[in-house]
This record gives structure tokens, sequence and C-alpha cells, in this order.
């Protein structure tokens, strides 16, 4: 892992085919786990754990020692591999993109949450499994419930808006993500004007030329897609105005 002395504030972790990178003022506390279990399983088990459900469940914990609040993932093979259930992948998986991708992003003004730590297992001679750690960020709540729960409305339409200004920026720097549905916007109250918007799953973004307009058109469709698609289950309300509004807010005017 060549580059861990290029990323500043981030220990190695290491050892009983273990590797991987943590904040420095936590890395006594996740040791103190890795010795005899994974970090997904110790998240699994703690007292008075919040689960978040998903394609795979996430774990909020207070890691020992530091007391870092945190949402453990245990990373799972996406795309056109989803469904073989697979979480095998070549070294150095992808926690270390998304720890690059995160301070990229982050170093840019793009809300994100800090990847406070990601650790690979080897699996076989090949292939390794990988955990991811990432700061919780508190009084959250996805797109998607913010959608299911909030009537129409000026609060509702800042949170839209919220959500095409977050698509906005990330146009501004280049940034193509591939699976922005609504489940990886999450939705807070402590932006300048109200509703904020922060980005997750992260590790699958590629950047690209900033202002780029085919990024920029790739990425609100694929939000609207996500919208429309939970709209026609029945999952969630979504109305023309509702689209209309969040993609006046990133910019890019209807197809």
């Amino acid at each position: 892992m060549p580059i861990a002395e290029d990323l500043p504030g981030y220990a190695r972790v290491t050892g009983n085919g273990i590797r991987g990178l943590v904040i420095e003022s936590s890395r006594a506390g996740l040791e103190s786990i890795l010795g005899s279990e994974t970090l997904y399983d110790f998240a699994a088990k703690q007292p008075g754990v919040r689960r978040f459900t998903g394609r795979v469940t996430a774990y909020a914990i207070t890691l020992p020692n530091d007391g870092a609040d945190v949402v453990v993932r245990h990373s799972m093979r996406g795309g056109l591999l989803a469904r073989t259930r697979s979480d095998l992948f070549l070294p150095p998986t992808r926690g270390l993109r998304e720890l690059i991708n995160a301070l990229r992003l982050r170093i840019s003004g793009i809300p994100t949450p800090e990847v406070v730590a990601f650790v690979t297992y080897r699996a076989g001679p090949l292939f390794r499994r990988s955990d991811v750690a990432t700061s919780e960020i508190k009084d959250g709540h996805d797109l998607a419930v913010v959608l299911r729960e909030m009537p129409a409305g000026e609060h509702r339409d800042a949170c839209l808006i919220a959500a095409g200004h977050l698509i906005g920026s990330l146009n501004a720097i280049g940034a193509h993500h591939p699976d922005l549905n609504i489940r990886n916007i999450l939705i807070t109250w402590d932006g300048d004007h109200g509703a904020k918007a922060h980005v997750l799953d992260v590790d699958r973004i590629r950047f690209h030329v900033p202002d780029d307009p085919m990024v920029a058109r790739a990425n609100v469709d694929r939000l609207e897609r996500s919208l429309r698609k939970l709209g026609a289950t029945g999952s969630i309300e979504v109305s023309g105005d509702d689209i209309a509004t969040m993609r006046a807010a990133a910019g890019v005017p209807a197809k």
C-alpha cells in the first residue's frame, strides 16, 4: 500500500493478513478490535448499536479509546456483480479508493463523511475482504426517507434544492458518481440556508474535466432515474415539479 505515506494524519494497520489505514487518533482503538475479530463483526454485536438497512446492513458505533462515532460497512461487489453477493476484491479493494475520493471531495468543499478507517483481510492467495468506517453524520436522513415523510411545501423543496446544489458541486469538479441514487444523498438541517445534502458511497466516483457537460447530465439524469423508479413503485411520491426543482438547482435543464 505505497500511498499510505502520502496521506498525512493516517497510520497503517498491519498483521495476520490485515492491512489498512486509520486516522491516527483512532489507531489504538482499531488495533484493539482487530486483535481478535473484524471491524464489522465487532460493530454488529455492540450494545446499543444502531442499524442502517440497505443492500448490506451498516452499523453506527462508538470506537473504543478515542470515542469516535462511526458507521461501519462491509464492502460488497456492486454493479453487474451485485447479484453474486460476493465480497471478494483484488487488493487494495475499493476502501482505498473511497478514502482518496472522500479526501478529494472534502478538499473541494463537497459534504461527504470522513473516512476514519478502511481495513482489508486476506481471503486466499489473491483476494481480500474489506470493511470501511466513516464518521457518522448526526441527525441526517437519506433523501428517500425525506421525500417519503415530508409533504409538498417549502421544506421539501429545500431538500430537493440542496440535492441539486450538491450535484452542481460535483459537476463543477468533474466528479461523475455512477450510483447517485436518492439513498446515497443524506440530508441534514445545518446548511447556510437550511437543508444541506451530503454525498455517500463515493468509492465509485471518477474525476473528469471540471464543468464537463456530459458529467453534469450523467449525474442529474442518474438521480432523476432513481427518483422516478421509487416513485413508480409507490415508495415515495414524486411530481414533475419535484424533478424540475432538483434539476434547476443543479443547473442542468430538463431533457
